[in-house]
């Protein structure tokens, strides 16, 4: 489901079970050395459906250990997305010669909680989610907003490196049967901004663009994903010229 939702370039690898395969990079093994055994057969199949991945580019093997954000670091030339829940694991990469970023996310194919939801969603977006509710209820459409809204931070997060909060972007859903399209877009004056250290700071003037995304829905989980074609995210010179939200490299 998730090779549907990329485009041509980009390598991409589900999986509804653990994967066995090649031992963990010694690194690797360390991150997850007092993690539960779940948490460790999940951590191996997703690195292993990426070095799948990077082997279908013509990548050799790499260590995707995360870094102190808790992402995981791709190898030279390459961006990349990891994602799991409940049944389901799945990685995405693509050359940096085709894309500037590249997320993917999934979901259990049920509602958000209600106090989720008023967590992770704006007025509009409340708005939009009982139109589309009356357009048909067989999707889940707060999970699916919610989804998207992970599939835009794992693009800006490695672009940027500076968090971004739920209110600081907002989802449009086209509706389909079963699948269909999305857009993510920054935008201002989040009500929760003032809980930030850097209260000032407005995505919409680091000049990261809206970005376009596909969902589909089937076998219990909402799959989303979204790519950044190359030279259509800012560079980090570009954005520090702007007077508030200056992107910068994560380290």
């Amino acid at each position: 489901m998730i090779r549907t939702l990329l485009p041509a370039y980009a390598a991409a690898l589900e999986s509804r079970y653990e994967l066995t395969g090649p031992e963990l990079f010694e690194a690797e093994r360390r991150q997850v050395a007092d993690a539960l055994p779940a948490r460790r057969a999940e951590y191996a199949t997703v690195r292993r459906a990426a070095r799948a991945c990077l082997a279908e580019l013509g990548v050799p093997p790499a260590a995707l250990v995360r870094g102190v954000d808790g992402a995981p670091r791709w190898p030279a030339g390459t961006v990349g997305s990891l994602t799991h829940c409940l049944g389901y694991r799945a990685a995405a990469v693509a050359r940096t010669r085709d894309a500037d970023g590249l997320g993917i996310d999934a979901e259990p194919c049920a509602p958000l909680p209600a106090r989720v939801l008023a967590r992770v969603t704006s007025a509009a977006e409340r708005a939009h989610l009982d139109e589309l509710g009356a357009a048909g209820a067989d999707v889940p459409w707060c999970r699916l907003l919610f989804s998207a809204k992970e599939a835009y931070y794992k693009v800006w997060y490695p672009a940027t490196g500076c968090w971004l909060g739920f209110d600081d972007a907002e989802v449009l859903i086209e509706p389909g049967r079963g699948s269909g399209t999305f857009v993510v877009r920054p935008v201002s004056g989040g009500a929760r901004r003032a809980r930030r250290a850097d209260a000032a700071f407005d995505p919409v003037a680091t000049g990261f663009p809206a970005l376009c995304g596909r969902w589909a829905v089937g076998a219990g989980v909402v799959v989303t994903a979204l790519t950044a074609p190359t030279g259509s995210l800012p560079r980090p010179a570009q954005a520090g010229r702007t007077a508030t939200g200056t992107l910068r490299r994560a380290q």
